[in-house]
């Protein structure tokens, strides 16, 4: 009984939840409403839950001295101080809670986002190493995406004293791709081809502004509005087929992890 029932449960709900979709009917519709409402009730208790767990994983933390404590009994500290200013003053505009929020909670965001920055670029740089065809169209992509959302990328189009920068741009391209293209073509090919990749794009680039008046920032929103978009969309799709999959493992009790065990 404690597998069958919950099961069933389960079954019951999500296969209403479902069909009440398709079900243009005012019971259908205030029932689905009133499991909501439940849902938004069981959620209240998980929140309950999460502080329980968040207070015993950091009290267990301090308690038996794990490598960096101290920022565990900095959390408990924080999580007890916020509760008590809000249960006092509330959370309403120029109270101590609002304060607290605006001027120690934001820099400390900002300060965070930060330096996730630096790493963002530094695992851009190991991502964006030419060592396949792939990553070698990766790289061009995101070199010209970049340029193409500062005003650089438009002046070194629009006019040649700027040709330089493009040139150390591309010289940086080649010079990443050029150890992939030595182990596939030779040392000599790869040079040839890492002069192309210098020479071609800065004569096409620079063709397309002359010709047709495009500046890099209209290739990134290209880039950005096609192929980005199309990728995108793929990628939405697959997650959508996925949860649906998962929804229906659940749902006729293949997927039974939510029970525990």
């Amino acid at each position: 009984m404690r597998v069958q029932v919950p099961i069933a449960i389960c079954l019951l709900t999500g296969v209403f939840m479902l069909v009440q979709f398709f079900v243009p009917h005012h019971f259908a519709a205030g029932l689905s409403d009133e499991l909501q409402k439940w849902m938004e009730i069981v959620l209240a208790f998980s929140i309950v839950l999460g502080i329980a767990s968040l207070i015993r994983t950091h009290g267990d933390k301090i308690r038996r001295r794990r490598p960096d404590w101290g920022y565990s009994i900095v959390t408990l500290v924080s999580f007890v101080i916020m509760i008590a200013i809000g249960l006092v003053w509330g959370d309403k505009k120029g109270t101590p809670f609002t304060w607290a929020y605006d001027w120690i909670f934001s820099p400390l965001d900002a300060t965070m986002f930060s330096l996730l920055a630096f790493f963002m670029a530094s695992a851009a740089y190991r991502t964006f190493r030419a060592r396949s065809p792939e990553a070698t169209v990766l790289l061009l992509t995101a070199v010209i995406v970049m340029l193409g959302r500062v005003p650089l990328g438009d002046m070194m189009i629009a006019h040649g004293a700027y040709g330089i920068w493009a040139g150390l741009i591309f010289l940086c391209i080649a010079w990443a791709v050029y150890p992939w293209l030595a182990g596939q073509v030779g040392r000599t090919t790869a040079l040839a081809l890492g002069a192309l990749i210098v020479v071609v794009p800065i004569a096409v680039l620079m063709a397309a502004a002359k010709l047709r008046g495009m500046a890099m920032s209209d290739a990134t929103e290209w880039i950005m509005s096609v192929p980005g978009v199309a990728g995108k969309r793929g990628i939405l799709f697959g997650v959508a087929l996925g949860s649906a999959a998962t929804a229906l493992r659940i749902i006729f009790g293949i997927e039974r992890s939510y029970l525990g065990g």
